[in-house]
């Protein structure tokens, strides 16, 4: 049996905005994640993809106590780390790091790059000595030469800082990492190099990872399994094989269908969507696509809550029609 490195269970964030209707002094929620659960078996790539805004990010975020959450419960290797305090959680975040999307971002401009990955040594009080054997090793990793530890990040392009960025979270030799659009900033080429990077990476050091997404295309080629996210839930989740050969969600399939095919004889009609992405202050009535999708139906979309149900094996999707 596989072993289960991460376990979410109806995990909720809203966030309290002020009131938008005619007292302004009442008090709305935002529904940024709302009652999504799944599990991850250790050497996963999970994958979540969804529109921005969708609350892919807030979840990750989540996770990692990053962000408190409103709800629910968060399990790292059977150990439950939802209400756990700060002393406790530092202990445990040593083994779960992220990768940010933005590598520029991601590193002090006043600092060396050698200087940088030292301080992440400092906070658990490694040695000088041991923290530069680590780092040698790490850059080994990442295919980066020695010498890039005394330049500066404005003297590295994005793809070298996202490699010091992956390695900087693999310092500890973490269980689970969270690569939050690791690739997007980056141009075409070099998001290949940094996908095959990662890839090289987990099946070396058999890691365990959440790989965030907004492209399908990126989605489909790194991950195992993938949950379609919209409005803050979880609308299917598969198997990547299965995903693409057998769509149940239509937010699913309109996602897709967006996607451009390398052979234009496979290119079918892209699905538009009608309407903009609902406030998720002001959640539709029942089905949250409900207000887009082609297959709604009155008195039932707009009425009931579709559950996420197992539709074949491994393969789960929220529809009231599959």
């Amino acid at each position: 049996m596989a072993e289960q490195i991460i376990k979410v269970e109806h995990l909720k964030k809203y966030y309290e905005v002020n009131g938008t209707g005619f007292i302004k002094n009442d008090i709305e929620y935002l529904h940024a994640v709302d009652d999504v659960s799944f599990e991850i078996n250790k050497g996963e790539i999970f994958g979540i993809v969804g529109e921005s805004g969708c609350g892919k990010s807030t979840l990750g975020r989540c996770i990692l106590r990053l962000t408190d959450s409103t709800g629910g419960n968060i399990y790292f290797k059977g150990k439950d780390i939802t209400y756990i305090n700060q002393h406790n959680l530092k202990s445990e975040r040593r083994y779960m790091q992220m990768v940010f999307q933005n590598p520029y971002s991601s590193f002090n401009p006043k600092m060396t790059i050698g200087k940088s990955l030292h301080e992440v040594g400092k906070i658990y009080k490694i040695s000088k000595d041991d923290s530069t054997k680590r780092i040698n090793q790490l850059l080994e990793y990442i295919r980066l030469s020695e010498d890039v530890i005394n330049r500066y990040p404005n003297e590295l392009s994005g793809g070298q800082l996202q490699r010091l960025a992956i390695a900087r979270a693999l310092f500890f030799q973490p269980d689970f990492i969270i690569a939050d659009e690791p690739v997007s900033a980056l141009d075409v080429s070099v998001q290949a190099q940094i996908l095959n990077l990662i890839l090289d990476l987990r099946d070396k050091l058999g890691l365990t990872m959440i790989f965030i997404s907004h492209d399908l295309t990126v989605v489909e080629y790194i991950c195992d399994v993938i949950a379609v996210m919209y409005l803050g839930t979880i609308v299917e989740k598969s198997p990547k094989e299965d995903l693409f050969k057998n769509i149940y969600h239509p937010y699913t399939e309109a996602l897709i269908s967006a996607v451009p095919k390398s052979d234009p004889k496979h290119q079918t009609s892209r699905i538009i969507l009608k309407e903009d992405l609902p406030n998720a202050i002001d959640m539709p009535k029942g089905c949250r696509f409900s207000l887009r999708c082609p297959k709604f139906k009155k008195g039932k979309c707009d009425v009931e809550v579709p559950a996420l149900r197992e539709i074949s094996e491994g393969h789960f999707a929220a529809c009231h029609f599959v």
